[in-house]
């Protein structure tokens, strides 16, 4: 079944471009999630960088293993993540290693912190705040990429989806200091001293996001799956993540990040409230935080289409 969905919260103008194909699953399984990745008619090949948030110790709403060994495994590809830029246990390499094989994903794949040896800058298109872009250095090291991502609320972005994953995510510590702050500075201790306009680190994200779809042949060599299964309004990086409120919805996958993460943020707006699935603390948390903004100008930069088709294939 293929229906056009263009509702809920977008508040700039559909452009003429095609409609980006989102492929969608409601069985979130090992074998759903490669059934949707196989769905894309892409093949991941090369050496091939899995990037997902290995989770903050505390925290229990990540992508756990056993539900992405399967994908992984089938493309042979490396977990990777960089290192964060606040206080925790993800904040240097050797603890970071340690947290993701305290959450199993050693058990099912190489693990990859591509900051652990330094960083690069990558060109960004959109220099209206950042001029470049700061990655993990051995981000140079794969050939495609596939950004799993884990959609759910975060406290500063609104939501986190492929958007957020593929800026932040692969951002090294500095480059995190760096988006945040929209530009001023790669000091991690000074970065705060910076971060007040919301737009503008939103916009910094939708940058440094098309930087690495760019990166990776403009598309041609990348992916973009959500999995929107135990969503709270904290992301990942939270320690101690409120309880999800909403039911499981199932995985969506494209080749157009600005589409697919629309599409996520299009089902949960036009969710009715009911017992045992509330949507209303993440809307606020979306709204609050502007949050559909990064969807917006990534689109306004090019980077993807908000218009979509979205194909059930169950």
């Amino acid at each position: 079944m293929a229906t056009t969905a263009m509702f809920g919260c977008a508040t700039t103008p559909q452009t003429e471009s095609a409609p980006a194909k989102v492929y969608m699953t409601t069985d979130i399984s090992p074998e759903g999630l490669v059934r949707v990745y196989e769905a894309l008619g892409v093949e991941a090949t090369g050496k091939v960088a899995v990037k997902i948030s290995t989770g903050e110790p505390g925290g229990k709403n990540f992508l756990k293993p056993a539900l992405i060994k399967n994908l992984v495994q089938k493309v042979n590809g490396t977990i990777v993540e960089c290192n964060t830029a606040y206080k925790g246990r993800r904040n240097t390499t050797e603890a970071h290693l340690e947290a993701a094989r305290e959450h199993g994903f050693f058990d099912i794949a190489d693990v990859d912190i591509m900051d652990a040896e330094g960083e690069i800058q990558i060109p960004v298109k959109d220099t209206t705040h950042i001029k470049y872009n700061i990655v993990g250095k051995n981000i140079a090291n794969y050939d495609f990429m596939i950004n799993l991502a884990h959609f759910k609320g975060h406290v500063m972005g609104g939501f986190g989806g492929v958007l957020k994953n593929q800026s932040i995510g692969n951002a090294s510590s500095a480059g995190k200091a760096y988006i945040h702050s929209s530009g001023h500075t790669t000091d991690m201790q000074k970065m705060w001293d910076y971060f007040g306009n919301q737009i503008e680190f939103l916009e910094s994200m939708a940058a440094a996001a098309q930087s690495i779809h760019d990166y990776f042949g403009g598309g041609e060599r990348i992916l973009y799956i959500n999995v929107m299964n135990n969503m709270s309004v904290d992301c990942d990086c939270n320690a101690h993540p409120a309880d999800p409120l909403l039911k499981d919805v199932g995985i969506l996958a494209s080749t157009d990040p600005v589409a697919l993460d629309k599409a996520c943020l299009d089902i949960i707006f036009n969710i009715t409230p009911s017992e045992g699935n509330d949507n209303g603390p993440l809307l606020e948390r979306i709204r609050t935080k502007h949050g559909t903004h990064i969807v917006d100008y990534s689109e306004k930069i090019g980077l993807g289409t908000q218009k979509y088709e979205l194909i059930n294939i169950d």
